[in-house]
């Protein structure tokens, strides 16, 4: 019976509410971080990343709850946004909006030259507990700004853990788009904010997806997860409205960071039976 755990994107509240579940599941006898496969995209990756290193979920769960100390907000804007859900309205071809949703980002990263690839790396180097890539397999999604394609980064990809998770969470008009093996990559949320389909063919899929839409014309998670072949036993856990209120106005602020871990953590008893009965049933 094989198993997949699918960490959806979300910025730094998203990573601190994913591990506020997954750590009160943990502790009450639900273990999710034993999965065979583990999907990340943007900040799922992040996690994925940290719950395969073998730093127990407790400690995880502590460092979410430290003082943002130095940590500065960041923001993507309204008109940021607009163009990013324009983009796919006014191209017909998928593709071909998200490679002009990288074309921008790299304008807008040559506009600020401040906003560094080292400096970025160097912010997801401090959030990785290992610089390894981990035994289970573990998938990231990135987009190739060029041609608009998704790539998907694991340990046989010959790729730093820690660059194929900063492409991952480029997010576009937010940070640099990361040069990787190659070629250059930004945000995996910008193909799907979860990546569901990377799970087709496991028999039990949990979607944690702190973003319960989609994106312009993109279906969001529970199309997704409808959409994955053979039926298996799935779930999906999107945020509650206490959960939402924590987030605050800026999911990438990480003063929110403390509130939506403890959200995460009070909402988990809410889907303990239904992520159970999919986990173990």
């Amino acid at each position: 019976m094989s198993k997949a755990l699918v960490l959806g994107g979300g910025g730094i509240t998203g990573i601190a509410w994913e591990i506020g579940i997954l750590t009160w599941l943990q502790e009450a006898g639900l273990d999710l971080t034993g999965a065979d496969l583990v999907v990340g995209t943007s900040a799922g990756s992040v996690v994925g990343a940290q719950i395969t290193s073998g730093m127990p979920l407790a400690k995880l769960y502590d460092r979410q709850l430290a003082p943002p100390d130095g940590e500065a907000a960041a923001h993507l804007s309204r008109v940021g946004l607009l163009r990013l859900v324009s983009a796919y309205v006014t191209e017909r071809d998928p593709d071909r909006a998200r490679a002009r949703i990288g074309r921008a980002a790299h304008r807008s990263a040559i506009r600020r030259p401040n906003a560094s690839v080292a400096d970025r790396r160097a912010v997801v180097a401090g959030r990785l507990v290992s610089h390894d890539w981990p035994e289970t397999d573990l998938r990231v999604t990135a987009v190739d700004v060029h041609t608009g394609r998704r790539k998907v980064f694991d340990r046989n990809s010959g790729v730093p853990i820690v660059d194929a998770v900063a492409a991952s969470c480029a997010v576009p008009g937010v940070w640099p788009p990361v040069p990787v093996g190659g070629s250059v990559y930004m945000d995996g949320g910008v193909y799907s904010t979860a990546n569901i389909d990377l799970a087709a063919g496991y028999d039990r899929v949990v979607v944690l997806a702190p973003i319960a839409h989609g994106m312009g014309p993109l279906p969001g998670p529970a199309a997704q997860l409808d959409g994955l072949p053979g039926e298996p036993r799935s779930v999906l856990v999107t945020p509650d409205k206490e959960a939402l209120a924590a987030f605050g106005g800026n999911v990438l602020d990480p003063r929110f960071r403390a509130p939506a871990a403890r959200a995460g953590r009070t909402q988990a008893p809410d889907v303990l039976r239904v992520v159970g009965d999919v986990w173990e049933g």
